[in-house]
């Protein structure tokens, strides 16, 4: 079966827009609806047809153009039963553990409470493909709105267990930020230092710094790190767990 395609460009300032592109089928997926007019131009400049949309969360800036592209295409919404109700448009549910089939590409969707209680990810297994959403970003994480810390963590080792040759999809282009103060937690990574210098590279001529991969991220991102002694003697929480840790890196990033 061939590999599933996939697009990525900008929707309002800072929110990535994906689309999934099976070329046997056809079926073409939006990874949640940003903003309608982005996609359209999107789907156009590729000559594809809508047919689904999969959600991550309901905030708005992941779903507000669900009601308009679905008016066009009549396209299905797929989203976490357990958040039904603030889901928009949904035409079917899917529960964290289960499995979607997407024209022949199996989905599994992870359990990602934390930014939000129902958020989830999407994880292509045989394309090497995850859509983390706002659970994960490069060099980053969620703010933590409505789990608790124990949770958001817990949702972040779910998704660095995973290949490290994943590549990961996130929700925004909030790698440079991140990468400042990932420095503030990790001085001396050397791979973050090294990534931080080619993020500020990439920025510099208005390049996009995703997909990261799953690989990159153990490496440099201080939120999948809480077990490194060196950020745990910089933080002074050597004896602490790692939720305790992550909690603490997460409120500094929080404050920042």
């Amino acid at each position: 079966m061939p590999k599933l395609d996939i697009h990525q460009f900008t929707c309002h300032s800072d929110n990535f827009g994906v689309l999934i592109h099976d070329p046997a089928s056809g079926a073409t997926a939006s990874i949640d609806a940003p903003e309608a007019a982005p996609i359209e131009r999107a789907l156009a400049d590729k000559d594809w047809r809508l047919s689904h949309i999969l959600m991550t969360h309901h905030h708005a800036d992941h779903a507000e153009g669900v009601a308009e592209l679905k008016a066009k295409w009549g396209c299905k919404v797929v989203g976490n039963a357990a958040d039904a109700a603030r889901l928009p448009d949904l035409d079917s549910t899917v529960s964290p553990g289960q499995s979607f089939d997407f024209s022949g590409h199996g989905a599994h969707i992870i359990d990602t409470p934390g930014h939000t209680i129902g958020h989830i990810a999407w994880h292509f297994a045989d394309d090497r493909l995850l859509f983390a959403g706002d659970t994960l970003f490069a060099l980053g994480c969620g703010r933590v709105f409505e789990g608790t810390f124990e949770a958001m963590w817990s949702s972040l080792s779910r998704l660095k267990a995973l290949p490290p040759e994943t590549a990961v999809y996130c929700g925004h282009e909030y790698t440079q930020s991140n990468a400042r103060f990932a420095l503030t937690i990790d001085p001396d990574n050397q791979a973050l230092v090294e990534r931080a210098g080619k993020i500020d590279e990439l920025r510099a001529r208005g390049a996009p710094t995703l997909p990261t991969s799953i690989g990159l991220e153990r490496q440099t991102n201080p939120f999948l790190r809480p077990d490194d002694p060196a950020i745990r003697r910089r933080l002074k929480l050597e004896g602490a767990s790692d939720a305790e840790v992550f909690a603490e890196i997460r409120r500094r990033k929080d404050a920042a």
